[in-house]
């Protein structure tokens, strides 16, 4: 039961709007794209500037420097806490400050490093993944104000877009920073921008480099051609060995799940289109609910491929090949058991007997929330109120491989993934933006979810 009324916080909420949408405005314009650099001054200077806002409502926030597994310096890390009782539940709340690059401003229709209202919506670099998680977090500790009945832990990371390498051992060194009863991790999104969504899973990943070697050196196609396939050839006839008729990936030992709490609504496979950009006669892979194959089932792509270019090609066999398979592992699967099953299929189907060899790639495991926890009944509870509307949970068919380790390091700790995007917000890609009602009512949602918290603790 919460202790403040809904209409009281929707009244905080819009009286403190025009702060909320200035600091996602000031945070676009900071330009902190870690792929440029996790220790430069551009990223020193998004931290300092989340620290800061932090401070202005209640957080006592410190700007961090964390260190890599090899001991270099890492990223610009954002942490601070509130402690309000200690009997009270502690609440951790994750969002990130670097972003994405930006590789063609020109595609862009706005200046992505100026935050632009349209239409309901804030454009620009962040906007979303994840400016606006920390205006969230920030929105709801600003609401809750002296109210507040939870002591609130924050933690802001500079590297999420570069895999979070300095993410574990900076947990490990300063656990007592992270310790707790419940996370909320603000970087997923809602089913739309007016229905909202707990993300009930997330794929796990992992990387595999194939080579495949037919000839000990390059010779004529005129002279070899026919008996003698060339090594492009033959790689295509093994990624194509990996799908059946449908589509569906279908390798033994990778392993498929089922939506996680049961499927709520499927997606629809027109919209799905229409974002995924598909050209009209392309027939949707594999087979089940729309859902499961985005979100709980196997799904592999050959992200790179090695090969001379069309442009000053010439009539020879090539002698070898190489490619990338990114492999998303259903939730529940080791990724290291995923990755070792592909290759040995890929082994095993080696076409007319070419060499394959492999490298292999870093893992990131999956994971799946517990659907009967305290927490989300709480969170769904607080969803339905500030949306007006039941909520509608789903999976996410990327992967956020720190959330299993947190779990890892912290078991008893009730795990929330929610998020500031929705359908159109265009994360990663040119035109990204946030709902303006999705975030106010974001905001809402965050803040009847901590006070709820904190009323069960009283």
């Amino acid at each position: 039961m919460a202790r403040i009324g809904a209409d009281e916080i929707r009244t905080r909420v819009r009286g403190d709007w025009p702060r909320v949408l200035g600091l996602l405005k000031d945070k676009i314009a900071l330009k902190s794209v870690s792929a440029q650099g996790i220790t430069g001054e551009h990223m020193r200077r998004s931290a300092r500037f989340v620290a800061d806002q932090l401070s202005l409502v209640g957080i006592d926030a410190r700007l961090v420097q964390s260190t890599n597994p090899d001991g270099t310096p890492g990223a610009f890390e954002v942490v601070g806490s509130r402690v309000v009782d200690a009997k009270a539940p502690t609440v951790l709340l994750y969002a990130h400050h670097d972003v994405q690059p930006v590789p063609d401003p020109a595609v862009w229709e706005t200046d992505p490093f100026v935050g632009t209202e349209r239409d309901g919506r804030l454009y620009g670099r962040g906007a979303a993944d994840d400016g606006g998680g920390i205006a969230i977090h920030s929105g709801a500790l600003k609401a809750l104000g002296d109210d507040l009945g939870v002591n609130v832990k924050v933690f802001i990371e500079g590297e999420e877009e570069m895999g979070s390498p300095s993410f574990i051992p900076f947990i490990e060194a300063h656990r007592e920073e992270f310790e707790s009863d419940v996370i909320v991790v603000a970087d997923s999104g809602n089913w739309s921008s007016d229905i909202p969504s707990l993300t009930t899973s997330l794929r796990g990943n992992t990387d595999l480099d194939v080579t495949v070697k037919v000839l000990e050196h390059p010779v004529h196609s005129g002279q070899f051609g026919g008996p003698v396939l060339d090594a492009n050839t033959l790689a295509a006839m093994l990624i194509a060995s990996m799908y059946d008729g449908n589509g569906e990936l279908a390798v033994p030992g990778i392993e498929s799940d089922q939506p996680v709490g049961g499927l709520q609504r499927d997606l629809d496979p027109g919209q799905f289109r229409a974002d995924a950009g598909a050209v009209d006669s392309y027939r949707l892979a594999g087979t089940g609910s729309l859902a499961s194959r985005l979100w709980t089932k196997p799904a592999a792509s050959v992200i790179g491929f090695d090969a001379h270019p069309v442009e000053g090609s010439f009539n020879v066999v090539a002698d070898r090949a190489r490619f990338r398979i990114s492999l998303r592992t259903a939730p529940s699967q080791d990724p290291a058991q995923a990755q070792q099953a592909l290759a040995d299929f890929l082994a095993a189907h080696a076409p007319l007997g070419a060499e394959v060899s492999f490298e292999y790639g870093e893992n990131g495991r999956g994971w799946a929330m517990d659907p009967d926890s305290l927490a989300v009944r709480d969170a769904q509870d607080a969803m339905r109120e500030a949306f007006g509307t039941d909520p509608v949970n789903k999976g996410e068919g990327g992967s956020i491989p720190f959330i299993p380790e947190l779990k890892r390091l912290f078991p008893s700790a009730q795990v929330l993934v929610t998020g500031p995007e929705d359908p159109q917000s265009n994360a990663h890609s040119p035109n990204e933006s946030i709902s303006l009602y999705g975030l106010e009512r974001n905001i809402v949602a965050e803040v009847l979810l901590l006070d709820r918290l904190g009323a069960g603790s009283r």
